[in-house]
């Protein structure tokens, strides 16, 4: 994977990873407090029950903890962070034999801190309740790219698959929004 140069709060988040490789408790807690947010806000997108949320931030943060020296530098550390509360995520909800159904998804996953324009909150409201309607795969691909930055490679490396498997999802989830949205805005009815 081609990685992008690093900027000043990569080279940060490096150098907070080396110390807590190194047992740092001060650094690890500048960590944490860097991605809980982050983490919680990437989590709501995928489940509203906050009890997993929290579980999955915790267990999230717990490998980073162990497993700080085996970061390798191959992603960023935001790469590295998301793909194992990904994981933990799936993990979570398997085990809480759930899976990520409809009533699952949080509505609650926005930045409250962005003002929007009446039009603009319709529009986010019709474009999440479509994004409930796809495969959890799609919409992470989706969320991942389009609501939280992420580079295609730096989703492939999150969800652990080939940069053609993102490519597809991203496709499919597009195909099935553009066919999906015009009938819950209410669009098909209004055109009959």
């Amino acid at each position: 994977m081609n990685r992008p140069s690093p900027t000043a709060n990569d080279v940060r988040e490096q150098d907070l990873l080396k110390r807590v490789a190194s047992a740092d408790r001060a650094a690890f807690e500048l960590l944490y407090a860097d991605y809980h947010r982050r983490l919680a806000r990437f989590l709501a997108r995928l489940t509203r029950r906050e009890d997993l949320i929290e579980e999955v931030i915790n267990d999230t943060l717990w490998i980073v903890w162990q497993k700080a020296g085996d970061f390798r530098g191959s992603s960023l550390v935001s790469t590295w962070i998301m793909g194992i509360a990904y994981r933990c995520t799936l993990k979570s909800l398997r085990r809480a034999g759930n899976g990520a159904n409809e009533e699952e998804l949080s509505d609650n996953h926005v930045d409250e801190s962005v003002e929007l324009s009446a039009d603009q909150q319709e529009r986010r409201d019709w474009v999440t309740s479509g994004l409930k309607h796809l495969p959890l795969e799609q919409r992470t691909t989706l969320e991942l790219a389009y609501f939280l930055g992420h580079s295609l490679e730096e989703i492939a490396a999150i969800m652990e698959c080939p940069v053609s498997t993102v490519k597809a999802r991203m496709f499919h989830a597009r195909v099935k929004l553009r066919n999906l949205l015009p009938r819950l805005g209410g669009l098909e009815e209004a055109s009959r």
